[in-house]
């Protein structure tokens, strides 16, 4: 039987797995399925190296060509396969139970073992397995139908607040009345600043916690361009500098672990919410922690920036001169500032600027002192790659996040399959 138009058009797993068993209508006999609930599994037990780790234990019976696996949108298995087979699969299948033997769904099967797998007969259940592909196609391209359409909306949403309505004091007074009673915590985010060895591992320094203000404005202003004055959104910084500030000081609202860096304004800095913050952490703590600050609040009043720096090093805190470009950090000198740390924002030019510019990035960072740099931004291979070449030593973006969940990954990989070795 031909696929039908539409499962030409959406190759998905689940359209192929309804395609399969219409073809199998004329050969039912001698055939077995067997379905794995890895969906019903807690998250942090389907992540994609676990569900690969499962779909390899069918990967030698695929190869002798006695079963066919389809790996389902929502992390379950399906293997339809010959009855000689039968025992390998009981094998696979124990297997897979054991390397999850540690979740609920499996802890909570009271002797049902039909919860995690149900086998099915193809030749007398041939209908039901056909209702089971029916719908879960159906749901699959239910799913990516509403998928386009929030990425649609997420699109137009973007491109409306990039030339939105611009941030006036009227909208600025709504917003500060509205983080006073908001809950910020689910839209905290932690990002590394790791060294990355010449195999590509991540090797954590410490940690920025920042609120992500593409996420706040969704949440509380759609449609409004936050930064469209500058004074305003630094007035808006202010108050989400005291937020981040009552986060720390409770541990119960934010878990904190390793040293972490934070954004704030030399006008926080010099504030009573900085001082009751102060007040309420440990004289060790404050050794983890680095205070960042913009490279515009240094411009626009130096003994200001001075003034804090002395009393955050005093009280043992350490500091980072944040955003600085190519362009503008000749114009600072971190160790006559007496800053701890500076972050140069990855950009393409260095590298497309020639020799010439790159060897005034190189000078530079030798200068600021290797140990001392923090290229950001970085968001793919080349940065990084760029960054070593020129002697940074620590890099922060979303390829060093990419790094850590492969590194991560590969972590995990090795202790499941030490784990299904020993069983």
């Amino acid at each position: 039987m031909a696929p039908q138009n539409g499962h030409k058009r959406t190759a998905s797993q689940e359209n192929l797995l309804l395609d399969y068993v219409r073809r199998l209508e004329k050969h039912q006999a001698g055939r077995l399925a067997v379905h794995i609930r890895l969906s019903g599994l807690r998250p942090f037990n389907r992540r994609e190296h676990h569900v690969r780790v499962a779909a390899d234990s069918f990967e030698l019976l695929i190869k002798n060509l006695l079963g066919q696996l389809f790996i389902l949108k929502n992390s379950d298995l399906f293997f339809i396969f010959k009855t000689e087979a039968r025992n390998d699969v009981d094998t696979a299948v124990q297997k897979i139970r054991y390397l999850f033997s540690d979740d609920p769904l499996l802890a909570d099967e009271d002797g049902d073992q039909s919860k995690f797998a149900r086998h099915y007969n193809v030749e007398k259940e041939f209908d039901k397995i056909l209702k089971l592909a029916k719908s879960m196609a159906d749901e699959e391209k239910s799913g990516a139908n509403a998928a386009r359409s929030r990425k649609g909306g997420r699109a137009a949403l973007k491109s409306r607040q990039s030339r939105g309505t611009p941030l006036t004091p009227e909208v600025l007074a709504r917003v500060e009345t509205a983080l006073a009673r908001a809950d910020l915590s689910n839209l905290v985010r932690r990002q590394f600043v790791c060294g990355v060895s010449s195999q590509g591992v991540p090797e954590p320094a410490f940690s920025e916690l920042f609120i992500s203000i593409d996420d706040l404005r969704e949440t509380l202003l759609p449609g409004v361009n936050l930064a469209g004055n500058r004074w305003l959104f630094h007035h808006l910084t202010e108050s989400l500098d005291r937020r981040v500030l009552a986060m720390l000081s409770k541990t119960d609202q934010i878990t904190i672990t390793g040293d972490l860096s934070f954004n704030l304004n030399v006008s926080t800095i010099l504030s009573p919410d900085f001082l009751a913050f102060d007040d309420n952490i440990t004289a060790s703590r404050r050794g983890s922690l680095v205070v960042e600050i913009e490279k515009t609040d240094i411009f626009a009043d130096l003994s200001a920036f001075l003034f804090a720096r002395n009393f955050v090093q005093q009280r043992g805190y350490r500091i980072c001169i944040d955003n600085l470009t190519f362009q503008t950090m000749p114009l600072l000198d971190r160790e006559r500032l007496g800053a701890d740390f500076i972050k140069l924002v990855w950009d393409p030019e260095m590298v497309d600027g020639g020799e010439e510019l790159q060897e005034r990035v190189r000078a530079m960072v030798r200068r600021a002192s290797q140990s001392r740099v923090v290229m950001c931004r970085c968001d793919d291979r080349e940065a990084i790659d760029f960054g070593q070449s020129v002697g940074v030593q620590f890099f922060q973006g979303r390829q060093v996040e990419n790094l850590i969940a492969e590194d991560n990954r590969r972590r995990d990989l090795l202790r499941l399959k030490r784990r299904i070795e020993r069983s």
